[in-house]
């Protein structure tokens, strides 16, 4: 039998959350390459999901405390968009998926792990990327470290996104 590692996983199975707001400007006074961001931009940023469903999983969510779609201005909803369509073209670039799931959790019963705070998902996916192992076990399997694909994909926001 072959060992699967995620260690990283262990904070989010128990629950630990940081003690601060991962989409607040402040960030609890960690650098972005600590906190997996790949690009701030006037009104939005993109992270790096830091406990993904698949490699390359980001999040897009405007600087603004904000908790529901409806609380957003044209200007951030613009941006987001924008910035979705930049996140694809992207990770279609670096990481050739063959599909995306993009979308947005709005409330703890629809699934939103970070409710205070609205934010949404870039998921990029390749044929065969669900196993077994989701289904029996209740584990994915990301075959990149997280830093890996940070280093990966950070020129690429630095360069190609200016909302």
């Amino acid at each position: 039998m072959k060992n699967l590692w995620a260690p990283w996983r262990i904070d989010y199975i128990l629950g630990k959350r940081e003690p601060y707001c991962i989409f607040c400007p402040e960030g609890g006074g960690l650098s972005d390459e600590e906190r997996l961001i790949l690009y701030r931009g006037k009104r939005i940023m993109v992270v790096m999901n830091k406990y993904p469903y698949n490699n390359g999983h980001l999040l897009i969510a405007p600087w603004r405390h904000v908790s529901d779609i409806t609380e957003l201005s044209r200007d951030e909803l613009l941006d987001i968009n924008l910035c979705i369509q930049h996140s694809v073209s992207i990770l279609r670039k670096v990481m050739k998926p063959t599909g995306f799931n993009i979308g947005l959790n709005l409330g703890e019963s629809a699934g939103a792990g970070i409710k205070e705070h609205i934010h949404f998902h870039v998921v990029p996916r390749w044929d065969g990327d669900t196993n077994f192992m989701a289904a029996l076990a209740d584990i994915r399997c990301i075959p990149e470290h997280l830093r890996s694909t940070y280093e990966k994909l950070r020129p690429y926001f630095q360069k190609e996104v200016s909302l």
